[in-house]
């Protein structure tokens, strides 16, 4: 009986384990996706600045 309860745990643990990696993995991922789209607005916004800077100066 203490073997299954045991295993029982070893289980528990492992599945804990694999969610809390598994959250890690897919907080990682949302983060570069973010930080990829944050990255892309602001070059967005400095070409427009640089752009209606440009055309200013005829």
């Amino acid at each position: 009986m203490p073997i299954i309860l045991f295993l029982l745990l070893a289980i528990l643990i492992a599945q804990v384990g694999f969610w809390d990696a598994l959250g890690a993995m897919l907080g990682a991922a949302v983060m570069l996706t973010l930080f990829i789209l944050v990255l892309i607005a602001a070059l967005g916004i400095a070409g427009l600045l640089i752009f209606r800077r440009t055309q200013r100066r005829p």
